[in-house]
């Protein structure tokens, strides 16, 4: 099963801090498909994330192990449609380096293996081994993470995107359309920007970071949420913005 492998760098800004990057990127950047359609230029990211009872790979992600996994469903909407596409993700990490197995399915696969833990069409080696972890790992939907993302591609480099996440919040979930939620934001008046390589860093891009004195904190969408349905399980860390 092969998977895209990057490097990722997040860091949360202030939301002056944003209008400022933000009227840097088009030197280097332009939006990306997702964003160009959007009449806002953003666009909403609904998240599933799975975890065991005792919520092991929370435990896991704070603790910082090498080559854990993290399963998560995705779509791109707050209201199913029958026609819609959900993302099956498995993300694995190595240090700083990040690998993810990606596929898509119909939303009806999707409502199969939400009730049965199955998915109606074998063959494809994410939604196979997705099922798997779930499986042997006694996994279960724990929160849902939802976000309005602005993306974009470099010109000139490829293999460089950036992403700037607004307004994150996260509730208690057992499916991605929930009925009835309360979301509750994760760090109000603050931006998450993520910086995402292939290939290198270009020197224009290091430029960048060191101008707007950038600095890579610990950012993880699922933490912030498992702390906000979780209060208990907060841990120390460098107040927000």
């Amino acid at each position: 099963m092969s998977g895209l492998q990057r490097f990722e760098r997040k860091y949360l800004i202030s939301l002056a801090e944003y209008h400022r990057l933000r009227a840097r990127l088009p030197l280097h950047f332009e939006p990306d498909a997702y964003t160009r359609k959007q009449a806002r230029g953003r666009y909403l990211v609904r998240s599933i994330y799975y975890d065991t009872h005792d919520y092991r790979a929370y435990y896991e992600k704070e603790d910082g192990n090498f080559g854990r996994i993290k399963l998560r469903l995705r779509a791109y909407a707050d209201h199913p449609e029958s026609n819609d596409i959900v993302s099956v993700e498995l993300k694995t990490r190595y240090g700083n380096v990040m690998t993810k197995h990606t596929t898509r399915v119909p939303h009806d696969h999707y409502v199969c293996f939400q009730s049965t833990g199955h998915w109606p069409v074998d063959g494809d080696p994410v939604t196979v081994e997705f099922a798997r972890l779930v499986r042997v790992r006694s996994l279960i939907p724990v929160v849902l993470v939802q976000y309005h993302r602005e993306g974009y591609q470099a010109r000139s480099c490829r293999s460089v995107r950036l992403t700037l996440d607004h307004g994150v919040v996260s509730t208690r979930a057992r499916s991605l359309f929930p009925q009835q939620v309360i979301l509750r934001p994760h760090r109000p008046r603050s931006v998450i920007l993520e910086i995402k390589t292939s290939d290198g860093e270009p020197r224009w891009l290091t430029d960048l970071v060191r101008a707007h004195q950038l600095k890579i904190m610990s950012n993880s969408k699922y933490v912030q949420g498992i702390e906000v349905i979780r209060p208990n399980m907060v841990t120390p860390r460098e107040a927000a913005p």
